[in-house]
């Protein structure tokens, strides 16, 4: 953990040194790579949920229906 911190810490030094519209256009290259890495996260999931409901392995009912599995 103390070398992540060490790294981060070196992160946030080599942002500080830099002029601030470098630093503004830092954070919006950052900010694009978050949404794309959320996107492709979400793209993930949804496959990964298609792929279960072809294989038959994702059941459909009501929130009665699930209520009572539970209940069992």
């Amino acid at each position: 953990m103390l070398e992540k911190t060490s790294t981060f810490q070196k992160a946030i030094e080599a942002v500080e040194a830099l002029d601030p519209e470098a630093q503004a256009i830092l954070m919006d290259i950052i900010q694009k790579r978050l949404r794309q890495q959320q996107r492709d996260d979400l793209l993930k999931a949804v496959a990964e949920a298609r792929e279960a409901y072809d294989k038959g392995e994702v059941r459909s009912g009501t929130v009665a229906d699930l209520m009572a599995e539970l209940d069992d």
